[in-house]
């Protein structure tokens, strides 16, 4: 569903990607993890073909980047740390508006079944600028699944919520993955995404540094797994 061949990442002088691989099977939830500035942001960013590659091969959903990147904008979902919503549209008017952009069929019917699914059916006729962070974020996802994308990428989707917006959105996560979509979410916060994915990825000086399964942790723990990828006593 993705694959990823000897992706380098040039800005300037600054190389952040170093020849990286990376696949992720359908219905794969990989957590992507690293420090703050490790290049996680902008691996996501090729992958939804909001930047270009240096060097290296990249395929979403079966359309190499940046060749087709029309094809994997059809057939992919984004959510970063900022929702991007419209706050002086309401939550129907903000779907709305992007359903037309995909040209999602009996729109009306898919909205009432996204609002549904992210529990904003009550508030659906309210304006965005009036919801809490964690409302907004359950929107940010309920716009991206409008057009019932294959593959869906997040970026730190946690940033600035309360205990009980994480545990909220932990749920509908889990619900949307569990939807046979290939997920990849890019976090820092281990603790956070330890009971959501199927596989932990490093990302560490600009490769995938060190890879294991929910299965292959056993009793470990994963902070522990990490601190090793990170001092290269993994890969």
């Amino acid at each position: 569903m993705i694959i990823v061949k000897k992706l380098v990442k040039r800005f300037g002088l600054k190389t952040v990607l170093r020849g990286l691989d990376f696949e992720a099977q359908e219905g794969e939830f990989v957590a992507l993890l690293g420090p703050n500035g490790t290049g996680k942001t902008t691996f996501l960013r090729i992958l939804a073909s909001l930047s270009r590659p240096t060097m290296g091969e990249v395929s979403v959903a079966g359309y190499p980047l940046p060749v087709q990147a029309a094809s994997v904008r059809r057939n992919l979902g984004v959510v970063s740390h900022l929702p991007l919503l419209y706050g002086d549209l309401t939550a129907e008017e903000n779907l709305r508006f992007f359903g037309k952009i995909y040209n999602v069929q009996e729109l009306g019917k898919r909205i009432d079944e996204v609002l549904e699914l992210v529990g904003l059916i009550p508030r659906r006729r309210d304006l965005v600028r009036t919801f809490s962070r964690g409302m907004q974020q359950r929107l940010a996802i309920g716009r991206a699944i409008l057009h019932d994308p294959e593959v869906l990428l997040f970026d730190e989707p946690h940033t600035g919520l309360d205990q009980d917006a994480c545990v909220m959105l932990d749920r509908l996560l889990c619900q949307v993955a569990g939807q046979g979509r290939t997920v990849v979410l890019a976090s820092h916060d281990l603790a956070r995404v330890e009971d959501l994915a199927s596989r932990f990825d490093v990302l560490s000086r600009g490769v995938i540094s060190a890879s294991i399964s929910r299965n292959g942790l056993g009793k470990n723990n994963l902070l522990d797994f990490y601190r090793q990828a990170l001092a290269g006593l993994h890969g």
